[in-house]
């Protein structure tokens, strides 16, 4: 495993940025109000994320400082006198987030644990793949507290449950475990307490052993796909693959063995 090493953040950092060689790790840092979500926070995490690509990463780990990822919007927080005008801008900072995540070519990896909640729980689930603690909770509290979700949750959530069982979630805040996540397809692995962080950190280092031009591609496939009919899913996906048309043949790797043929080569 790389050794992680810290980039000059401060201790008023809300958002930090470390690096595992070639992996950005960037960490929700407001621990004694649960990582929180505030517009500054949305601005710093956007900025990590822009400085990750901009920089070289191969791969980047979102995760959270202390007891929890993300506990949603902080709404402790003093809220400044705002007009329509300051209040969109201000939610499309929020937005960018997930247009980032989105937009970049290399994958993104979030680790979560203790609560993803409301902007939290959108976060981890705008990302391209997610690994949780097995105590994790998440849920969709917006509706409870006069709010709507955010993050593209209103596409990405009913793309994977289907719409009855997204609106149910909105509807009802109901908290859900890290294995029904699991179950639903929301989370790609659910791993012990503790052993989030080194999880995603092993997958991001397994990614770094694939072409990076496919995994961009790959990515990019799946989500344009999205809502897509299936006639304009064929032209993307042939779209795309030009890009690659020129620089040579794949790789051919040579499918395993059968366990007999290979139990017989030892013998010999």
């Amino acid at each position: 495993m790389a050794t992680v090493t810290e980039t000059g953040h401060t201790g008023r950092d809300l958002v930090r940025y470390e690096t595992a060689g070639p992996v950005a790790v960037i960490e929700l840092h407001r621990p004694h109000r649960l990582n929180a979500v505030t517009d500054a926070v949305s601005r710093e995490l956007s900025t990590a994320l822009r400085r990750a690509v901009a920089e070289g990463a191969r791969a980047v780990v979102l995760t959270g400082a202390g007891r929890a990822f993300c506990s949603g919007h902080d709404l402790k927080e003093p809220a400044g006198a705002e007009d329509s005008l300051m209040a969109r801008e201000r939610l499309e900072r929020l937005q960018d987030v997930t247009r980032v995540i989105k937009r970049s070519p290399v994958p993104v990896i979030a680790a979560v644990h203790g609560w993803a909640v409301g902007a939290g729980c959108e976060w981890a689930l705008a990302c391209d793949l997610v690994v949780a603690a097995e105590y994790t909770r998440f849920s969709f509290p917006e509706a409870g507290v006069g709010l709507t979700v955010t993050n593209g949750v209103s596409q990405l959530l009913a793309a994977v449950l289907g719409p009855q069982r997204a609106k149910y979630l909105l509807m009802t805040g109901t908290v859900f475990t890290a294995e029904e996540a699991q179950g639903w397809g929301l989370v790609n692995e659910v791993v012990p307490a503790g052993e989030h962080r080194g999880h995603a950190l092993a997958l991001a280092e397994r990614l770094l052993g694939q072409p990076p031009v496919s995994l961009a591609l790959a990515k990019e496939a799946v989500d344009r796909g999205l809502g897509t009919t299936l006639e304009e899913a064929l032209a993307t996906e042939v779209d795309l693959s030009m890009r690659v048309v020129d620089t040579g043949p794949p790789v051919s790797v040579p499918a395993p063995a059968p366990e007999g043929s290979r139990q017989k080569r030892e013998d010999s």
